[in-house]
């Protein structure tokens, strides 16, 4: 029977198949596309020049031995290499390759003698952080779901998160987003779907990495004029996580290359997660495009944590550390406390040093003077509870007032009024701000925003209003 180049290849994959890791076989030889047979030479197709020199340096041996196997003493490989036939790429390239990609491609051919000994090649796209291509997933193992404590404020998100961890990639939950405001435990969460997923299945390609980090090494990678080699090293991950994704706005550039790179691992089942401090019906400056792309999966809210669910994170605080505290003491601070997590260890941290320091006992006196400290050093971080008290007493109402239904003109200025401070000095969004002031939906307060704007430029009155209140949050 006459040889073809994909029974040669398939005869040499075998013999690769049972002589290297599973993961390596997985990563560095199925995207591998025999195409054509002449004489003693295999000429194959690989994904990128990156890729190429990888297997020339980590797997010339085995490549040698399997394709002697089949060819004899004179075998020879040639490597078409696949690109993107990106603006001022000047490489030169020889023969087109049919592709199904939307993108236009071409090749480059590379021909290697197998009784090259010893090739003096080097991994030419070394990302900061990570060394060589050995993908360390970058996570922090103390961040964990057990120790990410389940309230009404992260129910939906923690639960989604366990979703896409038992099941990655299989799930309707693809991109995951989580957001939120500071310190409620977006990067906790994202760390610890990346934990459970590499303890089940430890053979998964896992990487966290902060936007800010994914823009600075896209921006490297142009410089050094292999892009490609970026984005196929993106391509190669089965879980990618990136953090504070709202970076990316009016980055058209990183956003742009992120759009390939998502289309490629959602196309091929693999699981993104992002966080971000906003829904993506807030941020500013993203493509629509990749906006919509956001939305396909789960977008999940972190809510500031109500009363039982701050009690609960302190006492679990205590009981890691080892410290025992009474529960008044606990109560108190979690009343007080009611910004964020962050904030809430924060407070007992202090309570437990100035306590072991300056050997006091833990009194309600001294939990009452770390709190106030507290409080003031956050003042700046205002919430909207408090947005709604300060603009209930300029206005001369209760909260339940202001969040009334009712259409009377002074209640619903005020309400409007709560809407635009809420929107300026919180990371809250839309949706948040809303349900929080009367239930309201994100587009409710999306034109009350517009509203205080417009009146602020044509309604004297009205923009003392604005003034006052902003002295009173500012302070």
């Amino acid at each position: 029977m006459s040889k073809t180049a994909q029974s040669v290849w398939n005869n040499c994959l075998e013999f690769i198949k049972d002589n290297i890791q599973p993961q390596a076989y997985k990563t560095w030889f199925e995207p591998i596309v025999a195409v054509k047979l002449t004489d003693s030479a295999l000429s194959i197709q690989v994904p990128s020049k990156f890729f190429y020199e990888w297997l020339e340096e980590h797997y010339v041996k085995i490549l040698k031995v399997s394709l002697t196997k089949e060819l004899g003493n004179n075998a020879k490989l040639v490597y078409i290499i696949k690109m993107e036939n990106t603006y001022g790429n000047k490489q030169p390239f020889t023969e087109k390759i049919p592709s199904s990609n939307r993108t236009a491609l071409k090749s480059q051919e590379i021909d290697i003698p197998l009784n090259n000994k010893n090739p003096e090649l080097r991994n030419p796209f070394v990302i900061p952080g990570i060394r060589n291509v050995k993908i360390e997933s970058q996570l922090n193992p103390n961040y964990s779901f057990e120790n990410f404590l389940e309230g009404d404020s992260n129910r939906l998100a923690r639960s989604a998160g366990l979703a896409v961890a038992a099941k990655p990639g299989g799930t309707s939950f693809n991109p995951l987003l989580i957001f939120g405001g500071v310190g409620l435990g977006k990067t906790h969460l994202a760390h610890a779907i990346g934990v459970d997923i590499k303890d089940k299945y430890p053979e998964k390609t896992v990487l966290y990495i902060s936007a800010e980090k994914f823009t600075q090494q896209y921006i490297e990678s142009v410089k050094k004029n292999n892009r490609n080699d970026f984005i196929h090293f993106y391509q190669l991950i089965d879980v990618l996580i990136i953090d504070d994704v709202q970076f990316f706005s009016g980055k058209s550039g990183t956003q742009d290359v992120f759009f390939h790179i998502f289309n490629h691992l959602h196309q091929n089942g693999k699981q993104v997660v992002l966080t971000s401090d906003k829904a993506p019906v807030d941020m500013q400056d993203i493509e629509q495009r990749l906006l919509s792309r956001f939305k396909w999966g789960l977008s999940a809210e972190l809510q500031h944590p109500d009363f039982e669910t701050r009690v609960s994170i302190l006492k679990n605080k205590l009981y890691r550390d080892g410290v025992e505290m009474p529960d008044d003491i606990i109560d108190y601070v979690a009343k007080n406390i009611k910004t964020n997590v962050r904030e809430l260890e924060g407070a007992i941290i202090s309570l437990i040093a100035q306590s072991s320091f300056n050997k006091k006992e833990i009194t309600l006196e001294l939990a009452n003077q770390i709190v106030e400290k507290f409080v003031k050093n956050t003042k700046r971080e205002v919430s909207i509870d408090y947005i709604q008290k300060v603009v209930s007493d300029y206005f001369q109402m209760d909260i339940d007032t202001l969040q009334s239904k009712t259409r009377k003109r002074h209640i619903v200025q005020a309400r409007q009024l709560a809407m635009f401070f809420a929107k300026k000095f919180t990371k809250a969004s839309l949706a948040s701000i809303g349900s929080q002031i009367g239930k309201r939906d994100h587009a409710t307060v999306l034109h009350a925003c517009k509203t205080v704007d417009n009146l602020s430029s044509t309604d004297k009155q009205f923009r003392k209003y604005v003034e006052d209140i902003t002295k009173k949050l500012s302070v």
